[in-house]
């Protein structure tokens, strides 16, 4: 499964999760993914924190900070909310686990992602899972070059 935060031609932000990165294309050709805000089906794929897998440990930095949270319009005035499960609960759990993993284990690049994401995938140095920052363009490109990378996953409370 992969999860993308995704943007509509009116900038209303949302996200969703697909099979895989093909199951995303082909449901955006066939206009099968909506805006749930406006109904609109130009959709794409927007800023993302992205990261490349690897086995090799690193040692994490000291601190990390949250990515910003992807706001491309003022906020309404009242928010949808939801009470959750516990089955949702053990899910966010093991998303903060997987998270807590993936930037255990790889290097902190920052704004550099893109510049040694491409390094690594022309062979110009050795691979190894790292993990940072990209601007929505970055990762358009990224994507266009055929260069994989996921984002990390983030829960609603470590927006609050």
């Amino acid at each position: 499964m992969i999860h993308y935060a995704l943007v509509c031609e009116h900038g209303h932000a949302f996200d969703s999760w697909f099979a895989d990165s093909a199951a995303y294309d082909k449901q955006t050709k066939r206009k099968l993914i909506a805006c749930p805000h406006c109904g609109s089906v130009k959709v794409d794929k927007a800023i993302m924190a992205p990261r490349l897998a690897g086995a090799r440990k690193r040692a994490r930095p000291a601190e990390m900070p949250a990515p910003p949270a992807v706001t491309l319009e003022k906020a309404p005035e009242k928010s949808p909310v939801a009470m959750i499960s516990p089955q949702e609960k053990e899910l966010r759990s093991k998303l903060k686990e997987l998270r807590d993993h993936l930037t255990k284990n790889a290097d902190h690049v920052g704004t550099k992602f893109p510049e040694e994401a491409r390094k690594m995938h022309y062979g110009e140095t050795k691979h190894r899972s790292i993990y940072g920052e990209a601007s929505p363009d970055d990762a358009k490109k990224l994507t266009e070059e055929g260069i994989e990378f996921h984002p990390l996953p983030i829960l609603p409370e470590e927006r609050n």
